[in-house]
C-alpha cells in the first residue's frame, strides 16, 4: 500500500508540473522565452516549438527577439505567432523577428485571470481523480480482506493528507501567477 501512496504522489506531482507549465505560458507584461514554448511550427514535416527551432532572446524584459537558425522558417514562425492567442503581431527585418509585448489593459487582465482560474480548476480536478482512484483500490482491498478496516481508514487519511497538500500547491501557484498577471 505505501507503493500506491507513493504512486498517488508521483501523479499529482505530475498533475502539478502540468498545471505550472500551462500557467508558465499566459502571457504576462514581462517577456518571457516560456510564451513561445506552446507555439507550434511547421518545420521539416513535423511541428516544434519555437525555441527549438531558433534562438530567442529576451531584451528590456518587453520585446523578444526570435532569430531562426534556417532563415527559411521565418515566415513559418511569423504565421505560427500570428494564429496563435498571444494577441501580439511580429514585425521582421528579414532575418529576425521581434514581438514586443505592450502593457496589458485591464480587460486583457481579467480575461488572463480567467484562464488561470480555469487552468488550476482543471489541475484540482485531476488531483481529486487521482485520490478517487487509489481510494476505489483500497476500497477494494478492504472488501477483499486484503486489508484492515483500520487500515483502510489510515490509507484514505493519509492520501487526503496527501490531496489536501497538492490542491495547497496548486492554490498556491494561482496565486502567484495572478499577482504576476496584475503587477504591472
Amino acid at each position: 500500500m505505501n507503493q500506491q501512496l507513493e504512486d498517488v504522489k508521483k501523479r499529482m506531482d505530475k498533475a502539478l508540473k502540468t498545471f505550472k507549465e500551462e500557467l508558465s505560458h499566459i502571457r504576462t507584461s514581462r517577456a518571457s522565452i516560456a510564451l513561445l514554448e506552446g507555439i507550434k511550427v511547421d518545420c521539416y514535416g513535423t511541428k516544434m516549438s519555437i525555441p527549438q527551432i531558433a534562438t530567442v532572446n529576451v531584451i528590456e524584459g518587453k520585446v523578444l527577439v526570435i532569430q531562426p537558425w534556417d532563415p527559411n522558417l521565418l515566415k513559418e514562425i511569423e504565421k505560427a505567432i500570428q494564429k496563435s492567442d498571444l494577441g501580439l503581431t511580429p514585425t521582421s527585418d528579414g532575418k529576425s523577428l521581434k514581438l514586443v509585448l505592450p502593457p496589458l489593459t485591464e480587460e486583457r487582465r481579467k480575461e488572463l485571470l480567467k484562464v488561470a482560474g480555469k487552468l488550476a480548476e482543471e489541475a484540482r480536478v485531476a488531483v481529486r481523480n487521482i485520490r478517487r482512484d487509489v481510494l476505489e483500490k483500497f476500497k477494494a482491498a478492504k472488501k477483499n480482506k486484503e486489508i484492515s478496516e483500520d487500515d483502510y481508514t489510515r490509507l484514505e487519511k493519509e492520501v487526503q493528507k496527501i490531496t489536501d497538500e497538492f490542491i495547497k500547491k496548486i492554490d498556491q501557484a494561482l496565486a502567484e501567477k495572478e499577482k504576476e498577471i496584475l503587477t504591472v
